[in-house]
């Protein structure tokens, strides 16, 4: 996950931005996701008073993502075939990344 040029977040997408289409499929997952994503969200950006200031940059999902993945592979985690903790997050961080834009140039 980690190994892609530049940007960790590319991986990521790559890798998990299929995932969002599932979305139309499994209604419970949109609601894990948004979870997800807010949990993120509150360790990236401190609350505020409004919630529409909220932005998420990214370089600070990019250094999210590299704690994240790398703590994955020091447990040695393998994706399973469904949804566990870890691909819910990651699903998140490519919802937040296509929320927020954070592969435009």
């Amino acid at each position: 996950m980690n190994d892609s040029p530049g940007c960790p977040l590319v991986g990521v997408a790559a890798a998990y931005m299929p995932r969002l289409s599932e979305f139309s499929f499994e209604p419970g997952l949109v609601a894990a996701v948004d979870q997800h994503a807010a949990a993120v969200c509150d360790a990236l950006v401190p609350a505020q008073r409004s919630p529409q200031a909220r932005t998420v940059q990214r370089e600070d999902l990019a250094d999210y993502v590299l704690g994240f993945t790398d703590r994955l592979a020091e447990v040695s985690w393998v994706e399973p075939a469904g949804h566990d903790f870890a691909t819910l997050r990651l699903t998140a961080v490519c919802w937040l990344i296509r929320e927020h834009d954070l592969l435009a140039v």
